[in-house]
């Protein structure tokens, strides 16, 4: 399905992104790893290059700018091209409600889940329009689609995720360039685990009520939408936010 792609992916080092770059891999794609865990990212590359695919790891900080054009140069000085990338790396920040959350936690939020977003993008096209086009897929949210109590900057930025999805598709429709976003219901990752499940022991419980589908799901499950999203087999499929969340928003 990806064959000789060249994929590039943020927040590579575990959950959805390790599991998706290991996804792509299997398709035959080649993966550039991006992530601020070194150690996770070797991992994830490790694992890919033992299972016979080809990947590399490059450590990105998607809030720096010049840090994010080297990153998406070393895909072609690696690659020799630039075909698909999923902007996946984002932070969940501290709770409060809108009323008492902090400013720094709050511009760290968007910082990271927005503006991150928008300068991965604004580095990918740039070399995709070199090699006549290409997809991208941004990780946004069920919570890009609806609120939730004291979670406003998060909310707020996977909101505004969508929406800079919307506007990139139609900036480059006509250019070869696809952009699309998946809007993941609560995932097993070991971030869900660690602040959800260990902090509150009826967490669980509540989360599988939310999911009318009556489980949570796996970052597996996001992995193939990802990569269904990037192949050729979606040519027709761009400026939509595709939900992935047992059926979380239909409710």
């Amino acid at each position: 399905m990806l064959k000789d792609k060249v994929v590039l992916i943020t927040g590579a080092a575990n959950g959805i992104g390790q599991a998706t770059a290991l996804t792509v891999a299997r398709y035959g794609a080649k993966v550039l790893l991006g992530d601020i865990d070194e150690a996770g990212g070797q991992a994830t590359k490790k694992m890919i290059n033992a299972a016979g695919g080809e990947a590399i790891f490059f450590y990105v900080n998607i809030t720096d700018s010049k840090n994010v054009a080297r990153f998406t140069e070393h895909a072609v000085e690696q690659f020799g091209r630039l075909d698909c990338a999923f902007n996946n790396a984002g932070i969940e920040g501290s709770y409060g409600t809108t009323a008492e959350y902090d400013e720094k936690e709050w511009d760290q939020v968007l910082d990271v889940n927005l503006k991150g977003t928008w300068l991965c993008m604004r580095s990918e096209i740039k070399h995709m329009l070199a090699f006549g086009g290409g997809a991208i897929v941004n990780a946004s949210s069920a919570l890009g689609k609806t609120g939730i109590w004291n979670m406003p900057a998060y909310v707020a930025s996977k909101h505004a995720v969508i929406g800079l999805t919307r506007a990139a598709a139609l900036d480059h429709a006509q250019q070869g360039i696809r952009v699309n976003a998946v809007a993941p219901g609560v995932i097993d990752t070991p971030m869900v685990r660690e602040r959800i499940y260990n902090a509150d022991p009826d967490a669980e419980a509540n989360l599988l009520r939310m999911h009318p589908i009556g489980r949570i799901g796996t970052p597996e499950e996001v992995a193939e939408a990802v990569a269904w999203l990037c192949s050729d087999a979606a040519s027709f499929v761009t400026g939509t936010t595709l939900s992935v969340d047992g059926a979380y928003m239909a409710k």
